[in-house]
């Protein structure tokens, strides 16, 4: 199956796998279901809540990638494009690109943990927000908690895991090799 074409953002060409909306689906559900058998919440405010979650993590796995082309725009090797897979998304770069040095790598896979940080620590406080300006926890700020883990674990801290796929792994490969010419 071919991809799903999402359109442009900014000079970023987005696609997506089809199980990309397979993996969108189940996520709702799950965080809906958790949210209806773990929290106790109304049917209602799991199915609105799970998929507003997993909306939410998208939108995060994208500002994420955002973080990437930022630091590749800074390099001078721009990315190309975002392709969403499964719950997770991956950098494109332009097939025609140069052997780069291991600090442009290293530079381009920082870029998306240091934009996750901030997403972090924007949902922490709008989370706090909502808490405090709230009479009781409810399920908009189990929303922001798990936006906020989701931000942390994921694509912040997540990042670093050399899993073969993530900032991690790039890391791991390219900074031995920073100081070589």
């Amino acid at each position: 199956m071919q991809d799903i074409k999402l359109g442009k953002s900014g000079p970023l060409d987005l696609s997506a796998a089809p199980s990309t909306v397979v993996c969108g689906i189940l996520l709702a559900v799950a965080l809906g279901a958790a949210g209806y058998f773990w929290l106790h919440l109304s049917v209602f405010e799991s199915v609105v809540g799970g998929l507003v979650a997993a909306f939410f993590h998208y939108d995060a796995d994208l500002w994420h990638q955002y973080g990437h082309a930022s630091a590749a725009a800074q390099t001078g090797h721009p990315m190309s494009g975002v392709r969403f897979w499964g719950v997770l998304s991956s950098s494109i770069y332009p097939p025609n690109e140069p052997e780069l040095p291991a600090e442009v790598h290293i530079q381009r896979a920082l870029g998306g943990p240091r934009y996750s940080l901030v997403m972090t620590l924007g949902a922490a406080l709008l989370g706090g927000l909502v808490y405090i300006t709230s009479s009781e926890v409810n399920w908009v700020v189990y929303i922001f908690i798990f936006f906020f883990l989701d931000n942390l674990l994921v694509f912040t801290l997540g990042a670093f895991l050399p899993l073969g796929f993530t900032d991690g792994s790039t890391l791991l490969h390219w900074w031995p090799k920073r100081n070589q010419k």
